[in-house]
């Protein structure tokens, strides 16, 4: 039954969007649906990133479709029947209807349906189990996912907890979605997530870090974040890893400072660095509970460590010597972990406009000048750390003449 409709959003009337489903609809009419975000996201205003499409074809007659029509195709998970078409630059991941034959709370084992209802009584949220055909007209298999849209509603379809015992990591999808979308958080859904929160034990941890990851990007995640660690969520994703006893009310003040200096995309990194003790030991532990890359585990540590030391950002002497020393990534990070911290963001928007615009100096002195000063061996690098040191104090303002000069200058 259809009842609502998307109207015409770009990304539906768009010539490569008509194309791709030009290709489905010749194969077999009628059987191709958008699905999940692309309409979720249209229904609630919001802004639509990846279009997925649903279909009754098998992954090898998706292919010969796309190939009679001229469209590439990849496959890239042909054995869970997803072949992604590209056209005119733009992807669309497009999945055969499936059925879950069996399931271990960790990957399922699915077949191949063309019933639309069985393929949505698989997903996890009414509000993802809605489909629209090429001309925007919307369906809900499972029912009441159009009105979970309009209300900002994230609620399991069937059983909660039969949903997450097919799939642990919709625990941590739970909280996401409620992040993003949610305007309350569902109760029935929060207690089995509770109930089952023992599962997430057997989930790889790189999974786990990827929902988490996403999670701590929302505009605003303090409520989610708040009822997962009043279900007890955190310590079993972390295992035990000690969070601040005011890991939520950093987060608070965290969003509230992010907010206030104009910040666009906040940093995953930098809401967990907020969420640990001033002085933390434990970010070793969480790099590797969580599988963090040595990047994401060196950023973590690093601006924990600058976090704790001198502040600088009410002083716009030191923003060029906090820029060189730790790299912008770094100094901005720690200059909102200390706003957060300490309660004052004063400078702080004006800070983060110079860090977006900084040009790292260049040090004038290198070792092959201070060996032509008839140094060799450690004092050469001992040397140039002086003078380097000597050059940041300046405010870099020591020109490579006057540094050679006090180079060259017999000791007082």
């Amino acid at each position: 039954m259809t009842t609502a409709s998307l109207g015409q959003p770009d990304w539906l009337v768009s010539d490569a969007t008509r194309r791709v489903m030009a290709a489905l609809e010749a194969a077999r009419p009628g059987g191709a649906r958008f699905v999940g975000g692309c309409v979720r996201n249209t229904l609630m205003g919001r802004p639509v990133d990846d279009i997925d499409i649903a279909t009754q074809l098998l992954p090898q007659q998706v292919i010969e479709a796309l190939d009679a029509a001229g469209i590439r195709s990849v496959p890239t998970g042909i054995e869970h029947g997803t072949i992604t078409a590209i056209c005119q630059g733009a992807p669309y991941e497009i999945t055969t209807l499936r059925r879950d034959v069996e399931t271990d709370g960790r990957r399922a084992v699915v077949a191949f349906s063309e019933d639309w209802a069985e393929d949505a009584g698989r997903r996890d949220f009414r509000m993802n189990a809605l489909y629209a055909d090429g001309e925007g007209n919307v369906f809900d298999p499972v029912g009441g996912g159009i009105e979970d849209a309009a209300a900002g509603r994230v609620i399991f379809i069937g059983d909660a907890d039969e949903r997450l015992r097919e799939d642990y990591l919709r625990i941590l999808r739970f909280f996401r979605f409620n992040a993003w979308y949610g305007a309350g958080i569902d109760e029935a859904g929060l207690a089995a997530c509770e109930r089952q929160k023992g599962g997430l034990k057997n989930i790889a941890a790189e999974r786990i870090w990827k929902e988490l990851d996403k999670l701590l990007r929302a505009p605003d995640p303090v409520a989610a974040m708040e009822a997962m660690s009043g279900a007890g969520i955190f310590e079993v994703i972390l295992e035990g890893i000690r969070l601040s006893n005011q890991a939520t009310d950093s987060m608070r003040r965290l969003v509230a400072v992010e907010q206030s200096s104009g910040l666009d995309e906040p940093a995953a990194l930098v809401r967990l660095a907020a969420m640990l003790e001033p002085v933390s030991f434990e970010t070793g532990k969480i790099a590797v509970r969580l599988r963090l890359s040595n990047y994401e585990a060196k950023r973590l540590k690093r601006m924990m460590e600058v976090a704790a030391g001198p502040a600088y950002v009410s002083d716009e002497k030191l923003w060029r010597v906090a820029c060189y020393l730790h790299g912008t990534d770094i100094a901005v990070d720690a200059a909102l972990l200390m706003a957060t911290r300490t309660g004052e963001d004063k400078g702080l928007s004006q800070f983060l406009e110079y860090a977006a615009q900084y040009q790292r100096d260049v040090f004038p002195l290198d070792g092959n000048d201070v060996r032509a000063a008839g140094h060799e061996g450690p004092a050469v690098g001992q040397k140039l750390a002086e003078l380097e040191e000597l050059w940041r104090g300046s405010d870099f303002s020591l020109t490579k003449e006057q540094l050679l000069e006090m180079l060259n200058s017999p000791p007082r």
